[in-house]
């Protein structure tokens, strides 16, 4: 738990852990510990004929923010899901604190003081802060009163001026995941386990939550950053481990990070990460719209899932050739839009014309015959059939159509044929088609998912957070593959709480607030503050947006 020392207590803690150098990183030290608080050694995982970690050795020191990284299906998860209790391993051994363990569950993982921030919030939304914290502690009943100074000096620590009697459902995404970080300190957790904390921030939230992580390490708290931003993770981290294969495939300790520039450590993380050196990023470059409306949304209003307007009188006209990037922080209408354009969910007012045509509340077997292509961002339980095989699932939006099936009889050959195609064009890492696609990690299910759609050859492509949770290269290659749809002369939209990548492969960017589209710019005249600005409801004072 944080802990407000004095003014001399704080500049000591500033010296022991180093000031910022001079392109703004923090300067680590050793830590001060003689031993670390948790030792990983040899952790074997495997599911099925998929070896998620081989022999993965970890060591976490108290005061230190360590990253982990490695591309899609490295085994960062499954690592840290073995050090949070979710997975026993299959061998290797586990201290903490100089202890032998055999941790069996989450609940044994944090009594022993190792808390989990998940990428995707557990708080319950119509319960209080002060709920949530508290929430499985203590048995049935529970003291509030007790908890309410603990939760409300928390509260404070980290920067949060709302009452612990707030519900959840009326805080920002950011400030819910600093409530998820209290939940596991209020319960003295002195290690930090963190899946993609920034996926789902907006800038001015990921500067706020890393200077939280620096706070956090200076109070002597283990952080366990498991990221697949290297900007972020070089911003932070005094420890990288980079993990290949299922393997260990390099470590860079606090001398390593701070004695040198970095772009040197980014280099030397990219080859240890990837097996050889990456080309610089450039930008994608676009081309020119062409002719007239390919996708006309006409004045359009659509509900929520819970009811509540989602779209409120949205109009935008889409171009052959253009990525049209949508920025905008979760809840704000991105989602729904897409699921609009896809034929997923009707509108109550307003008009959809695809190439001219009215199709309206036509539905989603329209959208696809005429061309529309959908990836949500919810890959296993939307996006695919965890349990079925690859096999299956690439074929599943076209398994009615030659050469997959004749009548009612399916050509098993033809499907499987199709598999290895999409599984080589597109690297896919598995042990086969024939392998459960829910087996896959993230990056590979994505992969597939796009090469699905693409196999369709849409006109238009609508592509939700489609490198979310992916490593630099699966990121990139996405990245590419969308560009070059575009290239062709086809249109594709691209909703993305990415900044960087949308001002590298849009053409034009659209802001949504509310259920609005709040503005739309060339890429020229964007920039990644301005376009938070909007994100969060402010004005474009700069320019004229337009109608």
């Amino acid at each position: 738990m944080m802990v407000r020392g004095n003014g001399h207590e704080r500049k000591a803690n500033r010296r022991d852990r180093g000031q910022a150098d001079g392109d703004g990183r923090s300067t680590p030290t050793v830590a001060q510990h003689p031993a670390p608080i948790v030792e990983m050694r040899s952790i074997s995982k495997r599911f099925g004929p998929v070896v998620a970690n081989d022999r993965i050795s970890l060591d976490l020191w108290p005061g230190e923010i360590h990253a982990v990284l490695g591309e899609n299906g490295a085994g960062k998860t499954t690592l840290m899901n073995v050090l949070a209790g979710m997975y026993q391993p299959d061998s290797g051994t586990i201290r903490i604190a100089g202890e032998e363990v055999q941790i069996t569950s989450p609940a044994d993982t944090l009594h022993r003081g190792i808390g989990t921030v998940y990428q995707h919030f557990t708080l319950v939304p119509n319960l209080s802060i002060l709920e949530n914290v508290v929430l499985g502690e203590g048995g049935v009943l529970v003291d509030l009163g007790a908890a309410e100074g603990r939760v409300t000096s928390l509260l404070a620590d980290f920067g949060l001026d709302v009452s612990p009697h707030t519900e959840i459902r009326h805080l920002a995404l950011g400030q819910r995941q600093r409530v998820e970080i209290i939940k596991v300190l209020f319960r003295g957790s002195r290690v930090l386990l963190l899946d993609e904390p920034t996926s789902v921030l907006t800038p001015g939230e990921v500067t706020s939550l890393l200077d939280l992580l620096r706070r956090l390490r200076d109070q002597g708290i283990a952080v366990v950053l498991i990221t697949h931003k290297l900007s972020e993770a070089l911003a932070v981290s005094d420890r990288v481990t980079i993990l290949r294969g299922g393997r260990n495939a390099g470590d860079l300790g606090p001398d390593a990070m701070s004695g040198a520039s970095r772009e040197s450590v980014r280099q030397r993380i990219v080859e240890q990460m990837f097996g050889g050196s990456q080309p610089a990023e450039t930008r994608l470059s676009g081309r020119q719209q062409s002719g007239g409306p390919v996708l006309s949304l006409r004045d359009i209003s659509t509900p929520g899932d819970r009811g509540v307007p989602a779209l409120h009188d949205l109009s935008l006209e889409l171009h052959r050739g253009e990525v049209f990037g949508i920025a905008g922080v979760d809840g704000n209408g991105q989602k729904e839009l897409g699921e609009v354009i896809a034929g997923q969910r009707p509108v109550t007012s307003g008009q959809m014309l695809f190439d001219g045509v009215d199709i309206t509340n036509r539905g989603v077997a329209t959208a696809t015959r005429l061309g529309i292509g959908y990836v949500t961002d919810d890959r296993l339980h939307e996006g695919s059939v965890a349990g079925s095989s690859i096999t299956d699932n690439v074929a599943l939006k076209s398994i009615g159509r030659k050469p997959f099936s004749n009548g009612f009889w399916l050509n098993r050959r033809a499907m499987d044929e199709h598999a290895r195609r999409l599984i080589a064009e597109f690297d896919v890492k598995t042990p086969g088609p024939d392998t459960a696609i829910g087996m896959l990690s993230g990056g590979n299910i994505q992969k597939l998912l796009l090469a699905r759609e693409l196999a369709l050859d849409p006109k238009l492509l609508v592509c939700n957070k489609p490198t979310t949770g992916l490593d630099l290269r699966t990121a990139r290659f996405v990245l590419q593959s969308l560009r070059r749809q575009a290239d062709a002369g086809k249109v594709v939209v691209l909703i993305s709480s990415e900044l960087d990548e949308l001002l590298e492969i849009s053409d034009r960017i659209g802001v949504m607030y509310n259920g609005q589209l709040v503005a739309t710019m060339p890429r020229a005249e964007a920039d990644p503050e301005a376009l938070g600005d909007l994100m969060l409801g402010g004005v474009r004072r700069s320019r004229r947006v337009p109608a």
